[in-house]
């Protein structure tokens, strides 16, 4: 059984129960983990409470040095992490190594910033004395993490890397389907030098361990990545204790593709954005938008590319050219994104590849093509977390833009043109945190990424994120 990670110990949940990890490429159990509840996440949060002094008072430096540390052990251990990534999340294999990464990447983009936080000078009017004013920037406090299940390793260091270099300490509550990696990671970490305390983690499901965290009143800050609808519930309990809060939610972002696109890449850019992770992406593409010159041009070359798709186990390579999908992480997810799909076909739509799975185990879904489909079916105003992509025609600019702005969710898009107009046009109007041109939709970590709508408030990434780590605090220096 893996155990949690809370102060400098490796510990069982209070009520001894556990949750089984399952595969999803076999529906086989490969471990256990603690299902925490409300006493575990105190004990977590009093750890992380009582190492906050020390840790806030080093030089931002020394926190770098130690974070820098513990990511070349982490690098050490490559293998062994994208191994155990790959059988509890399903993902193929070079999709793990890509996801720890990125992970490293952003650590490492955060490691830079620790000495480059900046406050202000200023004079200040002599109506009590000649004075000046300072701001500075303090670090919270403890930090709590919520992490989903389709990136557990970058979608944890979006939050961990900010929150370590600004001297504040974390809880991360990793998903109750992914906790594995996770733990191998912070336990790397703390081999390195991160000291007991600054960095916990505590497993168990959403609605015990998940909704203690963020009910408790230790806790100053909340980081969450998930779903609109758990999204909500969390503003529902930390709204009236206060607490900072960033909510990167779901997605449905859409692509526009014009007719002086180089159609190539953009259809080999729309693949991977809809079918990477088995498309279970807050920022993948899911529905797009092709003008009538090019439909039929450009629909021959996704449903080409699709069917290259081959469903299977993420450790195994599949023989070019077929391309490696690996399953949806629960039989859940899977069940919902069939029901997706058959609930729009019975108003409209037609399938031209994929549809329905044929693998007796595993949570496998092929990638799936849908024309036809009505703008008001469940493959549009839901987020489709799972391998499927509906293709509309339009004939205007306006037309698609107005039609991409038309979900609830705003969090991605892309637009395909070398026209300087449509661009200019497309990144102003489209009603979403991020624009993509002529490029796959890819989280940046030297930029600000978020949602609009109910893709959530706040962002994550770039420099902009240590704002939500640190309070702006002013200073008046008088009796000069």
């Amino acid at each position: 059984m893996a155990t949690m990670l809370i102060g400098d110990q490796t510990v069982a949940a209070r009520s001894g129960t556990q949750l089984e990890i399952i595969d999803p490429a076999t529906e086989e159990p490969i471990d256990t983990v603690p299902d925490a509840g409300a006493e575990d996440v105190d004990l977590a949060v009093q750890e992380a409470r009582r190492a906050f002094p020390e840790w806030s008072r080093r030089d931002a430096e020394e926190r770098a040095s130690i974070v820098r540390d513990g990511l070349r052990s982490i690098r050490e251990h490559a293998d062994e992490i994208a191994d155990t990534l790959v059988h509890e999340q399903g993902k193929p294999t070079i999709e793990a190594r890509g996801e720890l990464n990125h992970f490293l990447h952003g650590m490492e983009f955060y490691a830079d910033l620790a000495s480059k936080i900046r406050g202000s000078y200023q004079d200040l009017p002599s109506a009590l004395g000649p004075s000046y004013g300072l701001t500075t920037r303090r670090p919270l406090g403890v930090v709590g993490a919520i992490v989903p299940y389709n990136y557990p390793l970058t979608l944890m260091g979006t939050k961990l890397g900010p929150a370590l270099i600004t001297g504040n300490t974390i809880v991360v509550k990793p998903a109750d389907t992914t906790p594995l990696a996770t733990l191998k990671v912070a336990q790397y970490l703390l081999e390195a030098g991160v000291p007991p305390g600054v960095l916990n983690v505590v497993t168990g499901r959403g609605a015990g361990a998940g909704e203690a965290l963020v009910a408790h009143p230790d806790v100053r800050r909340i980081a969450f990545t998930g779903s609109t609808a758990t999204g909500r519930r969390i503003i529902e309990v930390a709204g009236p204790l206060f607490k900072r809060v960033t909510l990167e939610l779901g997605g449905s972002d859409p692509v526009i593709v014009c007719p002086d696109a180089d159609l190539d890449k953009a259809a080999k850019s729309v693949l991977i954005g809809r079918f990477w992770n088995a498309g279970q992406s807050c920022l993948a593409i899911k529905r797009a938008y092709v003008f009538s010159e090019i439909y039929e041009e450009f629909l021959d070359r996704i449903v080409a590319g699709a069917e290259r798709y081959e469903p299977g186990p993420g450790w195994t390579k599949a023989e070019k050219p077929k391309i490696r999908i690996g399953p949806l992480n629960t039989k859940a997810q899977r069940d919902k994104v069939q029901d997706q799909l058959e609930r729009s076909l019975e108003q409209s739509g037609k399938v031209l590849l994929g549809g329905t799975t044929e693998n007796d185990n595993g949570f496998f879904f092929p990638a799936t093509i849908v024309t036809e489909a009505g703008h008001d079916s469940p493959l549009v105003s839901e987020e489709v977390f799972g391998p499927v992509l509906p293709v509309f025609r339009v004939d205007t600019i306006d037309q698609a833009i107005e039609l991409a702005n038309s979900s609830p969710y705003g969090l991605g898009s892309s637009v395909w043109t070398n026209d300087v107009r449509l661009i200019n046009k497309a990144s102003r109007e489209i009603e979403a945190g991020m624009t993509w041109v002529n490029q796959i939709h890819f989280g940046y970590d030297e930029l600000p990424f978020g949602g609009t709508k109910q893709s959530g408030i706040g962002k994550e990434h770039g420099a902009e994120a240590l704002d939500d780590y640190t309070d702006l605090k002013s200073v008046v220096v008088g009796g000069l």
